[in-house]
């Protein structure tokens, strides 16, 4: 592989991982474990250990990046989140 394919290749890694933002979850005082994690699974398509991962990561560390991918991809799920009442954003 020369030089300039290897550079090549790795802008290309690079311009693919820039287009990525993440749905970012914090953490309330108002909404059960439960709730936040039946929440996650209908927005974000979590399976059930997902979702309690990010529930008590959430729980401790304040927030937690719950989904990532292109802004149009995130924008419904976000809202989704936003309406169920959860405080998150897209990032």
């Amino acid at each position: 592989m020369s030089l300039i394919e290897k550079l090549q290749e790795e802008s290309d890694v690079l311009l693919k991982e820039g287009n990525q933002n993440e749905i970012v979850l914090y953490n309330d005082d108002v909404n059960t474990f439960d709730y936040v994690i039946q929440t996650l699974i209908d927005a974000c398509d979590h399976t059930p250990q997902q979702a309690e991962q990010c529930s008590i990561i959430v729980h401790y560390k304040g927030k937690c990046t719950v989904k990532t991918g292109s802004y149009d991809e995130l924008e419904p799920r976000c809202s989704k989140i936003l309406q169920a009442g959860l405080s998150a954003e897209i990032v």
